[in-house]
C-alpha cells in the first residue's frame, strides 16, 4: 500500500522528489503517513479535502482486499 500512495501522490505534486510515505503496522491496522513539500500540500488535499478523501477511499479499498484496515495521515 505504501507504493500505491507514493504513485498517486507523486502524480499530483510539483516536487515528486519530496514525497515520502512511512508505513507502520499495528495488528490488523496499517498507518500510512504521507509527507509532501509544504507548497504541494494544497494539491494533495484538494478543494474541501476532496482529493485527500479520494486517496483515502482507494487506500481503504486496497486494504480491505487484504483483510486489513488502513489509515492515511497527510503531513
Amino acid at each position: 500500500m505504501k507504493e500505491l500512495v507514493e504513485v498517486i501522490a507523486k502524480a499530483l505534486v510539483d516536487h515528486p522528489d519530496s514525497v515520502f510515505v512511512t508505513e507502520t503496522e499495528e495488528g490488523k491496522e496499517t498507518v500510512l503517513q504521507l509527507n509532501v513539500d509544504p507548497s504541494d500540500m494544497g494539491k494533495v488535499i484538494g478543494k474541501q479535502g476532496r482529493i485527500a478523501k479520494a486517496i483515502r477511499s482507494v487506500v481503504k479499498a486496497a486494504a480491505s482486499r487484504e483483510d486489513k484496515k488502513a489509515v492515511l495521515e497527510i503531513q
